[in-house]
């Protein structure tokens, strides 16, 4: 419960002031170191952040960089777009292949005759069975969806469909029930059968060699081409694995015409990546600088100064950019020899033109210099993952800081509670002094009236 403040009747001092001023004067130290305290903190936890962001950056560049494979990028290109396009996987072997396109797959397309009176139209019950390839559905029909379009709509309704579409198709003579299967190629062709019922099924059954009653409107077809003169078919219009790593996709078919197909090293993607990687390196490395730095003229000290976490990151990430990889050629070993170069201030350059003719002419051994086992783009990413890993310094560091602020919170309550019983000694002393002045003035109004007063004889 809150106790009674005054001012000092009798003295005529602001008790409340007063304590007021008392107990901020002796609070403030305290205050202050916690408040100092809470600073350094808030700067170092900001100041690992930040340091983990360009970190995190430096190890994304990397991911394009940090194995062989996925550095060898490769285009491809088409004499005619419009018939084929392509892409290449870094498995690809760079070269020119002979292509054409003789046909390509389409979905089996089947329709009905026209029935006159439209959807509308009663076509019969029975059963229909509908194979799509091998793999066959059952659709009842009976009277309560007999006509063309209940038969349309039970066909797409059915829960078991194999991958078949029917819809209607409205001519002048009449509407017609047209069966289109999902997918492409001789394996996804259409057979439709019916079974019991009053008969009116049978106008749409497709059964080659037995009873067709249904007009067949695109035949089920895989696509067939020729690359390097050999046939190779697919059920879609995609060709895999015909060539190592290589994906084609059929626009067109043009029988009889050979166009070309090439696969080439991709060195500007290669370049772009590079240039990514030094920008983002650079950026690590100013920020590292900026965190460690000291300003003498204003005597500021960067947050990490002297911090044994930036300390070993920045020694490591500059001992994997100078330290040679083995694989490869000797004369593609570092990233000088493919035009990446330290300034004095410790920041990257890179020389493109020399990057370029290394690309040039040995691809595989850049991709090498920083993509294989001990390669600078390796070993670094792996030096990167052990630094930003969960359980790594960074994270420790900031969680011990982290539980550090939580002490000053504790603290600053313990403070706040030491503070108050302050407060309420000193109201008790000037409240004591206050009652002291009163009685004192009581005695002296007192004594001062007496004396004052004449004498009475008796």
């Amino acid at each position: 419960m809150p106790s009674f403040q005054s001012s000092g009747i009798a003295s005529g001092i602001d008790i409340n002031g007063l304590v007021t001023q008392l107990v901020a004067t002796e609070r403030a130290p305290a205050a202050q170191r916690l408040q100092r305290y809470q600073d350094q903190i808030d700067g170092k936890i900001s100041a690992l952040g930040v340091l983990k962001s360009s970190l995190s950056t430096l190890q994304t560049s990397l991911g394009t960089l940090k194995s062989e494979t996925v550095f060898q990028v490769r285009k491809t290109s088409s004499t005619d777009d419009k018939v084929f396009t392509a892409t290449a996987t870094p498995s690809a072997a760079p070269g020119n292949y002979n292509v054409e396109v003789i046909q390509l797959a389409k979905a089996h397309k089947l329709s009905s005759a026209a029935f006159a009176t439209g959807s509308s139209a009663v076509v019969g019950t029975g059963t229909l069975s509908v194979a799509v390839g091998s793999a066959t559905f059952d659709v009842v029909i009976n009277s309560t969806n007999s006509t063309l379009a209940s038969v349309r709509d039970a066909i797409n309704a059915a829960p078991d469909n194999k991958g078949v579409r029917a819809s209607l198709i409205a001519t002048a003579d009449g509407a017609r029930l047209v069966l289109t299967s999902n997918k492409t190629g001789l394996a996804s062709a259409l057979r439709v059968t019916q079974a019991g019922g009053d008969g009116g099924l049978s106008v749409l059954v497709y059964d080659p060699g037995v009873s067709t009653t249904l007009t067949q409107l695109d035949a089920a077809l895989d696509a067939q081409a020729k690359l390097e003169g050999n046939l190779v078919t697919s059920s879609n219009n995609i060709i895999e694995g015909a060539i190592d790593g290589v994906t084609i996709t059929l626009k067109d078919q043009k029988p009889g015409t050979i166009l070309t197909l090439g696969v080439s090293n991709d060195s500007a993607a290669a370049i772009d990546r590079v240039k990514k990687f030094v920008t983002d390196t650079n950026s690590a490395l100013v920020t590292m600088r900026s965190l460690r730095s000291y300003n003498a003229a204003t005597k500021v000290a960067g947050p990490l100064l002297g911090d044994s976490i930036l300390r070993d990151i920045e020694a490591q990430v500059r001992r994997e950019l100078i330290t040679p990889a083995t694989t490869g050629v000797a004369t593609v070993n570092t990233l000088a020899s493919i035009g990446i170069i330290t300034n004095a201030d410790g920041s990257l350059k890179l020389d493109e033109v020399k990057l370029t003719a290394a690309l040039t002419g040995n691809f595989d051994s850049v991709g090498k210099l920083f993509g294989a086992a001990d390669g600078v783009g390796k070993r670094l990413s792996d030096a990167l993952t052990r630094f930003l890993d969960s359980s790594a310094q960074i994270a420790t560091r900031t969680e011990t800081l982290t539980q550090n602020k939580r002490g000053i919170e504790r603290d600053r309550s313990a403070l706040d509670a030491r503070m108050n019983i302050v407060e309420q000694r000193y109201r008790k002393q000037f409240q004591a002094m206050d009652r002291i002045l009163t009685d004192l003035q009581s005695t002296s109004s007192y004594i001062a009236q007496q004396l004052g007063s004449p004498s009475k004889v008796k």
